[in-house]
């Protein structure tokens, strides 16, 4: 009769297949030890044949003693050349990432940008921290029009970053204007553009 896969044990490993897997149950009943350790160096290479292109990873033949430590359940005695995972390291589930707490203003903007003005308020007066605010206004306006379809005005931005710094940094009176389809803010220096340019680009992006 045929047998299906379904009816049969569950795979440790499945990519190396029922057929490896039957190698190394084979290999659980031979009872010398010589003769089950040419089995286990046999199983290993036919292992390695099946993935060649993965012969350049790091510690690629100490991985392959470990799957065959795996497909044992670790009940396969025989002289490992490398010392192979445990069953209890390879059982423990991996440890939770912890996720940061704590409330964001507005969730649109996103806690890197919050994170980004809190830096803004620590730098001293002058061209970086300029920057850097021109920088923030650009991602504060993506962030909020990807949130918001209808889109918003740049006094609004500006509004914000005044709101998110209790005023330390308050731009709302200059002549800036927030370009997010290249990325660019450009700022009017009040002169009329007869063909110079008069206008600072900055063509850095988050």
């Amino acid at each position: 009769m045929m047998e299906y896969n379904t009816n049969q044990k569950k795979l440790a490993l499945p990519e190396y297949g029922r057929s490896v897997q039957k190698m190394v149950d084979h290999a659980l009943t031979i009872e010398d030890r010589n003769e089950r350790q040419n089995c286990a160096n046999t199983i290993v290479r036919i292992m390695g044949s099946m993935f060649p292109n993965t012969r350049n990873l790091p510690d690629y033949e100490r991985k392959l003693w470990d799957h065959l430590a795996i497909m044992s359940d670790f009940m396969l005695d025989i002289d490992y050349p490398f010392e192979v995972i445990k069953k209890e390291e390879f059982h423990t589930p991996p440890q939770r990432i912890p996720y940061q707490t704590g409330e964001i203003r507005n969730r649109h903007y996103g806690r890197i940008v919050e994170e980004m003005i809190a830096h803004a308020c620590t730098l001293e007066d002058g061209e970086e921290k300029n920057h850097l605010i021109e920088l923030i206004t650009i991602q504060m306006k993506k962030n909020y029009i990807a949130w918001n379809k209808d889109g918003v005005e740049d006094k609004r931005i500006f509004e914000d970053l005044r709101i998110y710094t209790k005023g330390a940094i308050d731009i709302s009176d200059k002549e800036i204007r927030l370009n997010t389809g290249n990325g660019n803010s450009q700022r009017n220096n009040g002169k009329r553009n007869n063909g110079t340019n008069n206008k600072k680009v900055f063509k850095r992006k988050f």
